[in-house]
């Protein structure tokens, strides 16, 4: 089987939990670190999926590798190879597809609870899970792009996540693990934002993080079973 393609975008928004679960369904991958210059590949030819993680930067930035990152995923959804984003991630396949990436009405900071849609793509994603808390860190926000279907939405962001055929774009970070959120709560006071009904301090987000991340998980690991199930495993 080819292996998927995991493209890293900053040295602290890493694969997570994503990599554990191909880890544990024995499902091969390789990372490319964006971060440190590597090149994303121009053809999508030698994975069986392509997967982008999250990162401090615009898709809207003039940056090298964004355009050929676009190029990449289009490449991708005419081959028929899954794609899967984490935030930043999601936003670069909304572009892709045709949709636009514009500021959030207010930053999402920390742990807040997704909805699903009453959609028949949302149940086929989450099962009967009609809402869960998710971890969230982002202040731009994507359209649905054409084709799509939205299957997760929030109080302080519609669009969380979306579907179009085999592919998955989220908003939210459902890969997080317990070193990583702890990481992230280091460089809050970054941010310039203060706490509000939509960001919460490193002491909240921290609180029964165990827990926290033990339910996602839950929720994760459905999306990410759907996901695989597109992949070519020849």
């Amino acid at each position: 089987m080819k292996p998927i393609a995991i493209f890293r975008h900053n040295p602290g928004e890493g694969p997570g939990y994503f990599a554990t679960f191909l880890d544990r369904h024995s499902l091969p991958w390789k990372l490319f670190k964006v971060d440190e210059g590597v090149s994303p590949p121009p053809t999508s030819g030698g994975f069986s999926g392509l997967c982008f993680m999250g990162g401090p930067m615009s898709v809207n930035d003039d940056l090298p590798w964004i355009q050929t990152t676009l190029q990449l995923i289009r490449a991708a959804d005419t081959a028929g190879v899954p794609v899967i984003g984490h935030c930043l991630g999601g936003q670069l396949m909304a572009r892709a597809f045709g949709g636009t990436v514009t500021g959030n009405p207010v930053k999402e900071i920390g742990w807040g609870t997704v909805e699903a849609t009453p959609d028949a793509a949302a149940t086929e994603w989450l099962g009967d899970t009609a809402r869960f808390e998710a971890f969230h860190w982002h202040g731009e926000t994507f359209s649905i792009p054409p084709g799509a279907t939205r299957i997760l939405q929030s109080a302080h962001c519609a669009n969380q996540a979306f579907v179009r055929g085999p592919h998955l774009g989220l908003q939210c970070h459902v890969e997080m693990t317990d070193s990583m959120i702890r990481l992230w709560c280091r460089q809050w006071a970054a941010e310039g934002v203060p706490a509000s009904a939509s960001v919460q301090t490193p002491e909240q987000m921290e609180e029964n993080i165990g827990a926290r991340i033990a339910a996602m998980r839950a929720v994760a690991d459905r999306l990410y079973t759907r996901w695989i199930d597109g992949l070519d495993r020849s």
